[in-house]
């Protein structure tokens, strides 16, 4: 099921400015036995990114109601996706005038090989694309994902599963569709993003759970050599959850302590 505004359709309108120049915000959500899994810091990530672009905002509580509506169709495991856009405009950039927020919510299966992911962890390449630097988008889950797009191109092309994403300076950033954290003894890194990549809602979640541990916590503009000195390496996203990395190019890595100390607390806080 699709809803536009809180309506059953199955389109949009061509001058939307979604589909003409991708302005707006999504987050994907994780249903699990009915409910949207840590909807408070999608909830939160929404709001940030509209009050950002300077979007109107949509009736917030509405969109909680129509996300909760779609998660119950589902007793086990789904996906809600919510998009915001800015709404319809005429021809170029500027979007004065535009006011007529559009919310586009819709469903679909959760990708089963996650579990396979999650139990047996995953080999990463390293993208030879890099991610530019935009400091005035860096952070945000906006709609213009093109870069993101010609990177999953280039780990299908190479026959990987997902890959290692550096940034113009050679700086680890992510993988092509999730954060990524590493572990040394006892300090957990993960990239700084002030110049680019994505704020996602389950590294938020991730770092909050690791405020109440002994692990020290540093983010870093570092290399991928850095990177490969680990002792574990996972990646994170609002649907594989915690994905521990076994191997790097001809790196292994083998240890899951903080991996198993995290996926104990994942959803009880």
């Amino acid at each position: 099921m699709v809803l536009v505004n809180g309506t059953e359709q199955s389109c949009i309108s061509i001058s939307d400015r979604s589909a003409q120049y991708g302005d707006g915000s999504f987050t994907t959500v994780l249903i699990k036995q009915g409910k949207p899994l840590l909807w408070r810091l999608h909830l939160q990530r929404l709001q940030k990114n509209v009050r950002t672009f300077r979007i109107s905002a949509p009736n917030w509580d509405e969109v909680t109601q129509q996300v909760y509506q779609q998660a119950k169709q589902y007793s086990d495991k789904g996906v809600v996706k919510v998009v915001i856009s800015r709404g319809e405009g005429g021809r170029g950039y500027s979007p004065a005038g535009c006011a007529d927020t559009q919310v586009i919510i819709s469903d679909f299966d959760w990708p089963k090989h996650y579990v396979e992911w999650q139990q047996d962890g995953i080999e990463l390449g390293v993208c030879q694309q890099r991610l530019g630097l935009v400091p005035m988008l860096a952070g945000f889950k906006h709609l213009n994902r093109l870069e993101q797009v010609l990177l999953k191109q280039e780990v299908d092309d190479s026959g990987w599963l997902d890959a290692v994403v550096l940034d113009v300076n050679g700086h680890v950033m992510e993988a092509t569709a999730s954060n990524i954290f590493w572990r040394c003894e006892n300090t957990v890194y993960t990239p700084e993003l002030d110049m680019s990549g994505v704020h996602g809602v389950m590294r938020a979640h991730v770092l909050e759970l690791l405020d109440s541990t002994e692990y020290c916590v540093e983010f870093v503009k570092t290399s991928l050599e850095s990177l490969l000195c680990a002792d574990e390496i996972f990646i994170t996203n609002a649907l594989m959850a915690l994905v521990p990395i076994k191997k790097i190019n001809e790196n292994e890595f083998s240890e899951r302590i903080l991996l198993s100390a995290l996926n104990k607390r994942l959803y009880t806080c």
